[in-house]
């Protein structure tokens, strides 16, 4: 006789994985992410940062190691129409910076792209955001580092006629044991990074503006040496080329959306971020696309091939001495700092918002109560990204870095379109023109730009996705905040 009080098996294991489906879907309210801004274990970060400093984060983020160091590998790979594939770059992210400067208006938090994918597409899509932020900004502070140490010799080389030898100076399997240099800088930012936040933002405005008197120094230099036969054959590799190159020049463009992990520092952050990252990124572009063209013009695209500081080699060629290029290495070392600097604080920030979410664990969310700064948190990152600096390539990171950012652009872009099918009335301080149709071109950019990465590139990317998982479901899934009230996030998410 059949039991008609007991729930049969089948509909038993339906029950169970609708629960589960539900804990990956799960949605963190708007509301509630704006109201839990600030708050850490032990203390709260400070809101101190203005329009401009915060401009100054994403300009100090964004240019530097893409231009000085980059630029030599992707000439090989374009030929003059480098200059191109900025440009090809340049829209890619200009159309996923609308995306972020409508989200950071409507969603003024530090997880970024992390906390906006929470609110829409739910916590496993925010898990895989958030592990991509990881990859971009934890691997771009190594990249940018590694790159730093080039200049630093060019430097001492100009001044006191010595460098730091290979063994000191280069990763393994690049004829060196250490990048001593990667290391140190790394450790350098982390120092004035545990001082505050607005101790760190003043120090990054003043290496900003020298990195900017930088380039366009080259510029007025590097166009005494202009020669136009040099663009006689634009595109020798064909698109191919030039797509490939964009691919790798997309990195000369992570870090405008550091102005967003600092949501929970800004003074006005609904009015003042989407200003900061459209403004940042203007700049910036119009910087590397004219830097591009005086060194293309400079120098035939063939001799960029294995060049080390390129800008300093340029204008020591063009003018005939050192004083110039050693001037313009003095200001790489200074500028490119920057890049760690504010690349380093955009992953601290990133983790502390994962972590009051309960996906990572707590120390990284604690704020000690004297500076305002998760301490702890910053020193772990340091140490971290200091390794990698030390021990792993400058061209390998630049990659992983790029299609780790380039994955987390695209679901900024899909986050727009679902905030606003869900909460089509909700206060928006920006709104991207022309309804859906610029997300979807950053979302089609970001995946042409992904296509153009190498295999080895997309296995690390795997691999790096599948040990995130893995964590995810282990850790994270079971110890989010949101597990404990499932009811309350359903019910938000419908408003």
């Amino acid at each position: 006789m059949l039991d008609h009080g007991a729930a049969p098996p089948v509909e038993e294991s339906t029950t169970r994985k609708t629960s589960a489906l539900g804990a990956l879907t799960r949605r963190k309210p708007v509301e509630q992410l704006v109201a839990e801004g600030g708050q850490g274990e032990g203390g709260s970060l400070r809101r101190s940062l203005s329009m401009w400093q915060l401009t100054m984060i994403s300009i100090g983020a964004t240019l530097g190691t893409g231009i000085f160091v980059v630029l030599g590998d992707a000439v090989p790979e374009a030929g003059p129409a480098v200059t191109l594939a900025f440009a090809i770059a340049g829209l890619a992210a200009l159309f996923s910076a609308l995306s972020y400067a409508e989200l950071a208006g409507s969603i003024p938090v530090a997880g970024s792209s992390y906390s906006y994918a929470y609110a829409t597409m739910g916590e496993l899509v925010a898990w895989v955001c958030g592990w991509c932020l990881v990859l971009e900004y934890g691997v771009s502070v190594a990249a940018v580092a590694v790159g730093w140490g080039e200049y630093l010799n060019e430097l001492l080389d100009g001044t006191i006629g010595v460098t730091i030898p290979d063994v000191l100076s280069s990763a393994p399997g690049e004829g060196g044991v250490i990048n001593l240099p990667g290391l140190v800088v790394v450790l350098l930012a982390m120092v004035f990074l545990l001082g505050g936040a607005r101790e760190s933002a003043v120090v990054n405005t003043i290496m900003v503006f020298v990195k900017i008197v930088a380039l366009v120094l080259f510029c007025a230099i590097g166009f005494m040496g202009f020669k136009s036969g040099n663009y006689e054959d634009f595109m020798p590799l064909g698109m191919a080329g030039v797509g490939a190159a964009g691919a790798t020049l997309f990195f000369s463009y992570i870090g405008f959306d550091a102005a967003s992990t600092a949501g929970e520092e800004a003074k006005d952050p609904k009015r003042d971020l989407p200003r900061a990252i459209m403004l940042s990124l203007l700049i910036v572009t119009v910087l590397y696309v004219l830097v591009a063209a005086v060194a293309v013009g400079a120098w035939n695209w063939k001799d960029f091939d294995g060049s080390e500081a390129t800008l300093a080699a340029i204008m020591n060629d063009v003018s005939g001495q050192k004083f110039w290029g050693t001037l313009l290495a003095a200001g790489a070392v200074i500028s490119i700092a920057s890049v760690v600097l504010t690349v380093l604080y955009g992953q601290t920030r990133v983790l502390f918002a994962m972590s009051r979410d309960g996906l990572v664990p707590k120390v990284f969310g604690k704020v000690n109560a004297k500076t305002g700064t998760p301490r702890v948190n910053t020193v772990i990152v340091s140490l971290f990204c200091g390794a990698l600096a030390s021990v792993i390539p400058l061209g390998k990171l630049v990659d992983a870095t790029s299609i780790g950012t380039l994955f987390a652009f695209g679901l900024v872009n899909i986050a727009v379109i679902v905030l606003r099918r869900t909460r089509p009335t909700m206060d928006r301080t920006f709104r991207v023109p022309l309804g859906w149709t610029f997300p979807i071109l950053g979302f089609v950019a970001c995946a042409y730009l992904m296509y153009n990465l190498d295999a080895i590139t997309w296995v690390v990317f795997g691999c790096w996705m599948a040990a995130g998982l893995v964590f995810y479901f282990l850790y994270g899934m079971r110890r989010s905040r949101l597990a404990s009230a499932p009811a309350v996030a359903e019910t938000s998410a419908e408003k």
